[in-house]
């Protein structure tokens, strides 16, 4: 709608950082040491550093070869070189390796210098101030300010509103060139918002989206406004449903290129801790209903978005908040030395070397602070090893024949065990194929078995010529003989009846075996039947999104052309505008020799009057002459 452009989909899960990289120049390092409680971790950040890192109450340690990932909390970085004056209230953004501070409030008052942090080489750097011209030619000068947003576009850096000395009746963008270290002032036309502080600006595309604030009387503000940075057009939204109530020193992210996300911030008489939307498309507002944990009201606080989270910084602790599970969740207490727990920080997200960091700098508490502090966001989820040799119902597979086999051979030879050892024959087949020949494989075994004892006690009983002699000698009856055969083949018979019987158990539990198989089959078939419509679902989803995608540039290519439209459109009012005054300059002129020549005019015609009077007096004259009698004169005689 807005020309939105689509961001990198990233998850994160909170993990501590140490960036790592050497340096162009050899031996150069850069600390990071840890607030009081936090764990040693490294990170790599980029090619030309290493960090170092040493706890509070212990030398500086080198960890430059320790890895990351046992801890996650705010890491305090250790710059070389001067550092800017400690400041709070004030704002930050990146552009590239860079990140660019403006302006804020020191102990002595606000503040308009430009500082950069440069992550290739860890070290500020102080843009001198100047003197630059506007588009009328008059000399300007970017005025201190606090409680102002910084957003970048491209190689600029934009600042927006904020309470400014000298103070202004309506709001101001400047635009800070980051190759040519040169600020420039815009001016904007259209519907143009009171000046404020503490408001929301986020940015997509080539459109600036504000909410809220407080004006110079210290009236919350909920309006919402737009600004196109290719016009330089500011127009107000309008909007319907819950607005969120008005309030400033607020977090605002913009999600999924339609939705904007309000949470929490200082109405007049209470800290909030709610959370508001606005969808786009629709325009309409509404609260967010949230499951599971609340967090506390809180104002102050900094947010940045990276993917599907929201990490929100300040107070005691640091938040996320997922936007697909629409829950909030803490990611670790902070400590108390760090500056997440001031008021007036900036936090921004740096990416690089698909690495994402958090990068908090200055606050306030008793005293303003130039501290900075780092925190590494992993990208990838830990995931649930796998089970290597499981089966489906989560224990080993192994050869179903040779379980059965093995396990029958040990309830045959160990009849005290055959319990357990059923048991386990059981459990461990979890594929139950050939049941049935394995449950004729077993009688066979138990009868060839008998075969044997009874052939074992025969061999066993069965004289030999020698021993023939002997009892032929010693004269003993036959019936002895047969008596102890029939012992012995009682006890086998009796040894087979309970092989017998254990074996109609184990052909229970192997039944029962079967129907848990079963049933095991059924849920595993109504998964794959589930997995199968999700797919297709998910085609559907994938193929609904391609249709939006196109109907999203389609919006963006009319968005473009409607801009062209008003450029153009610009432009003749302007060219219009310059024939008007053109034309109204030459009727003044028109209008002077007109009124000169009336006068010219008037005179003439006084003189005229005149000359007809003095003609009007001759004409008398003359005729009294006329009829003057003539006296004629008499000639003179000499």
């Amino acid at each position: 709608m807005f020309g939105f452009s689509k961001k990198s989909m990233k998850l994160g899960r909170v993990k501590k950082v140490h960036l790592s990289d050497s340096i162009s120049t050899p031996g150069a390092r850069s600390p990071i040491r840890p607030p009081k409680r936090a764990h040693n971790s490294s990170v790599h950040c980029d090619d030309q550093l290493d960090c170092e890192c040493q706890k509070s109450a212990h030398p500086a340690a080198d960890i430059a070869s320790s890895t990351s990932g046992n801890s996650n909390n705010w890491m305090v970085l250790s710059i070389a070189g001067d550092k800017p004056a400690p400041r709070f209230n004030h704002a930050a953004t990146v552009i590239g390796n860079k990140m660019v501070v403006v302006g804020g409030e020191s102990g002595s008052g606000l503040l308009d210098d430009v500082q950069v942090l440069k992550f290739d080489q860890f070290t500020w750097t102080t843009i001198p101030s100047k003197l630059y011209l506007s588009p009328s030619s008059l000399p300007l000068k970017i005025p201190a300010c606090k409680g102002h947003c910084l957003v970048s576009w491209g190689e600029k850096v934009l600042l927006i509103g904020g309470k400014t000395d000298p103070p202004s009746e309506r709001i101001s963008v400047w635009a800070f060139d980051t190759e040519r270290e040169c600020w420039s002032v815009m001016e904007p036309r259209g519907d143009i918002p009171i000046a404020r502080s503490g408001h929301t600006v986020v940015r997509s595309g080539s459109t600036l989206i504000l909410f809220g604030g407080e004006d110079a009387k210290k009236r919350k503000l909920n309006d919402l406004h737009m600004f196109d940075l290719k016009s330089l057009l500011w127009v107000p939204f309008c909007s319907t449903g819950a607005r969120p109530s008005a309030r400033s020193n607020h977090v605002a992210a913009l999600c999924d290129r339609k939705t904007l996300l309000i949470f929490g911030g200082a109405s007049k008489s209470r800290t909030l801790n709610d959370l508001y939307s606005l969808d786009f498309e629709s325009m309409v507002w509404s609260m967010i209903n949230i499951r599971g944990f609340h967090p506390s009201p809180r104002a102050g606080c900094c947010g940045v978005l990276c993917g599907t989270k929201w990490y929100i910084a300040g107070h005691s602790e640091t938040l996320i908040f997922d936007v697909l599970k629409v829950e909030w969740s803490v990611a670790f207490a902070s400590p108390s030395s760090s500056i997440t727990t001031k008021k007036g920080f900036s936090l921004v997200l740096v990416q690089h070397k698909e690495k994402d960091f958090l990068v908090a700098f200055g606050g306030s508490r008793k005293e303003p602070s130039n501290q900075v502090e780092v925190m590494e966001l992993d990208k990838h989820e830990s995931t649930m090893s796998r089970r290597s040799g499981k089966g489906p119902l989560g224990v080993s597979q192994r050869s179903a024949d040779s379980v059965v086999r093995q396990n029958l051979a040990s309830a045959a030879e160990h009849v005290s065990g055959r319990n357990s050892v059923s048991e386990s024959s059981i459990m461990d087949s979890g594929c139950a194929s050939g049941n049935a020949s394995h449950r004729k494989q077993f009688h066979e075994e138990e009868h060839n078995r008998a075969v044997k004892m009874v052939k074992r006690s025969e061999a066993g009983n069965v004289s030999s010529p020698g021993n023939e002699q002997q009892m032929n000698q010693s004269n003993t009856p036959i019936q002895t003989y047969y008596n102890q055969l029939g012992k012995i083949i009682s006890e086998d018979k009796s040894c087979v009846y309970a092989l017998i019987k254990k074996n109609g158990v184990l052909e229970g539990q192997l039944a029962a075996a079967l129907a848990c198989r079963e049933v095991a089959e059924k849920s595993f078939s109504a998964v794959v039947k589930s997995k199968q419509d999700v797919e297709k679902k998910l085609v559907d989803a994938s193929r609904e999104v391609e249709l939006l995608k196109e109907k999203m540039a389609g919006l963006e290519m009319a968005h473009e052309e409607a801009n062209s439209m008003s450029n153009i459109i610009h432009s003749d009012n302007l060219r219009l505008e310059h024939d008007v005054a053109f034309i109204k300059a030459t009727f003044e002129d028109t209008q002077k020799e007109l009124h000169s020549t009336r006068g010219v005019l008037a005179a003439e015609k006084a003189r005229a009057f005149q000359l007809q009077v003095e003609v009007f007096h001759l004409k008398q004259r003359l005729q009294s002459l006329e009829n003057r009698a003539p006296n004629p004169r008499k000639p003179c005689h000499v």
